[in-house]
């Protein structure tokens, strides 16, 4: 297999000979390896969206009410967050083909004895909670497996443009045009239709990611691994969480990624169709219309930044950039109409989902490459450990000081934490000391 960085040089002398240079955002799709890669990403993302909408259709068709919905979605949270951090450890042992590979084909599975159970009018809660859980389960393993995998496939130079375009495909198919066609699948025809369609599209994953080159392990295993196999994930997740501890942009980062994650995804999640319902006069229709609004604004967001280089002030801008993201909420606090809410979603989902591209891009080329996959399940576990807790809190809380001070707390206390992260952690000396330009820049 060819180097990565090789074959980035002599693509772009490729390009100077022609005197066609490729718009950044597409410098990746230059790499075979990324391009079966991406179009596995897509088909995945793609039947994700679908599964979604069709599982909620399932349980409405066998009878199912709130109640069996929120069993089956609980244990799909289940799944997700128990072998999170062990997910980290496979990762960094275990070649990240076989990883997601291993995933997809679960997944495959999974899906396929849902379309036939439904088709044959035999699904029962307990399946589809089995299932959502080893769904769950087997998507624990595939993010840090993925993070850890794009440094061996594409150039330094170019993981901003593939974390862009990971950040614009997730919201555009995964939570939009997935469910769309899934609605209209199960309308025409029947939840396990649109399942079936699901599946089809896991085919082709599949067999796209079979077709990505391997790449060797960029951790060197020596004999002290070959103990008891618990005892070595317990070291292996210690070594991860020491490596994080004495990293402070890494360990401020998550920290204040907790804090926001508590105030807003509450507030995002389940305080706004409150506000579209009581205050504004509003339905399910303005709902979508600003669940639409913060999906675009994420694709956007994501392509933008994914077309840029990496800012010279890469830590400062990104936390904060974090936190000016919240801001919006207060202009959600006090809308006088379902397109104020619109909008201000939309410009959320865009000025949030544009330093996520700098932040995967930051892990995978400031993290040792041996620690990536523990340090991308932590910022995983993170990120999901606080959800469930922010939307458990967010209706008390708003009952307790207000619907409206509840999102301007949303929008205000990011913002502040956002600040001291970057004071705390010493940000802007680190990211001058330590520079993430580009080959080009280098050159010139």
């Amino acid at each position: 297999m060819t180097d990565p960085v090789v074959d980035s040089v002599a693509n772009t002398v490729g390009d100077q000979a022609t005197g066609r240079a490729l718009p950044r955002f597409l410098t990746p799709f230059r790499h075979p390896s990324y391009r079966r890669l991406a179009i596995a990403l897509v088909a995945s993302t793609f039947g994700q969206g679908v599964w979604i909408v069709a599982m909620v259709w399932e349980v409405i068709r066998i009878g199912g009410g709130p109640t069996q919905l929120s069993i089956v979605t609980t244990a799909s949270a289940i799944g997700v967050l128990l072998p999170a951090l062990l997910a980290g450890v496979v990762a960094d042992r275990v070649e990240q083909k076989t990883i997601l590979l291993a995933v997809c084909a679960v997944e495959l599975a999974c899906l396929t004895i849902v379309a036939a159970l439904s088709l044959t009018d035999l699904t029962a809660i307990w399946h589809l909670s089995i299932v959502a859980f080893a769904m769950g389960a087997a998507m624990a393993f595939y993010y840090p497996a993925y993070t850890a995998w794009l440094p061996a496939l594409v150039a330094e130079s170019d993981l901003m443009a593939v974390n862009g375009f990971e950040g614009m495909i997730r919201p555009a198919v995964g939570q939009a045009i997935g469910p769309a066609v899934a609605g209209i699948v199960v309308g025409a025809a029947s939840p396990g239709a649109a399942v079936s369609v699901s599946v089809a599209v896991y085919v082709v994953s599949l067999l796209a990611l079979l077709t990505v080159p391997r790449t060797p392990l960029r951790r060197e295993l020596d004999a002290a691994d070959d103990g008891h196999p618990v005892r070595t994930a317990v070291a292996d997740m210690a070594e991860g969480f020491r490596y994080m501890l004495r990293t402070p942009w890494l360990l401020a980062t998550l920290l204040f990624a907790s804090v926001m994650v508590l105030a807003v995804i509450g507030p995002l999640e389940v305080l706004i169709p409150f506000l579209i319902k009581d205050d504004l006069g509003g339905g399910p229709g303005d709902h979508a219309l600003v669940l639409a609004g913060f999906g675009i604004g994420s694709a956007l967001g994501s392509f933008a930044m994914g077309s840029l280089r990496m800012p010279r002030r890469y830590l400062t801008f990104m936390n904060l950039m974090w936190g000016v993201a919240c801001l919006p909420f207060i202009l959600i606090a006090y809308a006088a109409n379902v397109w104020t809410v619109v909008v201000a979603a939309f410009v959320i989902g865009a000025v949030f989902s544009a330093p996520m591209v700098i932040w995967g891009t930051l892990l995978q080329r400031r993290v040792p490459p041996a620690l990536l996959g523990r340090v991308a399940s932590l910022d995983f576990f993170v990120s999901l450990a606080f959800m469930p807790v922010s939307m458990a809190l967010a209706g008390p809380v708003s009952q307790l000081v207000g619907l409206r001070t509840t999102f301007v707390i949303a929008g205000v206390v990011p913002v502040v934490f956002a600040v001291v992260a970057v004071i705390w952690a010493k940000m802007p000396t680190d990211e001058l000391a330590h520079p993430l330009r580009d080959e080009e820049e280098l050159v010139s």
